[in-house]
């Protein structure tokens, strides 16, 4: 950003065109328009207000250059539809006549004024104040400069449950390197814990465990496991990302799962109501699942006691049918 305010005749006090846009009749049904233009061009700061049909059609932006050159305009704001829509068109319409677009603010009296109000006093004092506003706020606009700047075509993502695993496989499918960061020891998440998945009941390490493997040999993603994001700074497309790995005591490259060193770990295995098997011996087990006893039904909550129902047999259903 620019600090001098000599650029693009960033000069205070400013000289400020006021545009307001009837839309057809989608605003000025419930907006005073050429009420609020007069108003407008009673402040001390404003150099012409003007309405018209469609600001946004070609002789409306031509109205707009023709008032800058005229009238020697600093800034400029129009009333009119969603920002959404033609921010950018007014924007560019202000640079046509040789102002720096960001001395441009617009205000949004269509859909925040005239399609939810009911009453057309209301909607015309809403649409009052919040050109007010504007125009306070856009004398104070500083001239900005766009320019482009290299970015890091790397993706961090965080947390390494089944979206951060999906979208992983899916950015480093389109050709960009990856870093998957996950705070626990393994990805996987939530579902690596479920039997299956709603609605359709598929198994779930089914759906996982392809996925899971599928990121440990991707060539463009880097699996960062029991690590924590402690700083970020930059901005965006150049972040920088501070990570710390936790101490794992086992070096992840040598390793191949042979198991020796659970066996000998003297710490309990975890989670707890598991066991590690490998081919038909099992090395370690945890402690066997309590499984809570269902009690029968009280006697006083038993209906057939105090009632003496019994279930009719299906024989006899089947007879009296």
């Amino acid at each position: 950003m620019s600090t001098s305010k000599s650029d693009g005749n960033g000069k205070i006090p400013c000289r400020v065109g006021i545009f307001i846009c009837h839309c057809g009749t989608n605003i000025s049904k419930m907006v005073d328009v050429a009420f609020i233009a007069e108003k407008m061009a009673e402040h001390a700061n404003v150099a012409v207000s003007k309405h018209y049909k469609f600001m946004c059609s070609e002789p409306g932006q031509e109205l707009i250059i023709n008032d800058i050159n005229e009238h020697k305009l600093d800034r400029v704001v129009v009333a009119a539809c969603s920002p959404l829509m033609h921010e950018l068109t007014f924007r560019l319409t202000v640079e046509r006549a040789g102002m720096n677009r960001y001395f441009f603010e617009m205000v949004n009296i269509r859909e925040q004024v005239s399609w939810v109000t009911f009453d057309r006093h209301s909607a015309t004092q809403k649409a009052h104040a919040l050109i007010r506003g504007a125009l306070a706020r856009v004398i104070l606009h500083e001239p900005l400069e766009m320019r482009c700047v290299p970015i890091g075509k790397r993706v961090m993502i965080v947390g390494g449950g089944i979206a951060g695993i999906e979208a992983a496989l899916q950015i480093a499918d389109a050709g960009y390197d990856v870093v998957l960061v996950e705070k626990t020891e393994s990805i996987g998440g939530h579902m690596a814990l479920f039997d299956k998945t709603f609605p359709t009941l598929d198994c779930a390490a089914c759906i996982l465990t392809p996925k899971m493997v599928a990121v440990g040999h991707h060539p463009r993603i880097r699996l960062l496991t029991f690590a924590e994001i402690e700083e970020v700074e930059g901005y965006i497309g150049n972040f920088k990302i501070k990570v710390r790995k936790k101490a794992r005591y086992v070096n992840t490259e040598l390793c191949n799962s042979c198991g020796m060193c659970y066996e000998a770990c003297p710490s309990q295995p975890f989670p707890l109501d598991r066991k590690l098997i490998i081919g038909d011996k099992l090395l370690k087990k945890g402690r066997p699942l309590e499984v809570p006893r269902v009690k029968p039904p009280e006697q006083e909550r038993d209906l057939t006691v105090p009632t003496s129902v019994q279930p009719i047999p299906e024989t006899v259903l089947k007879g009296e049918s």
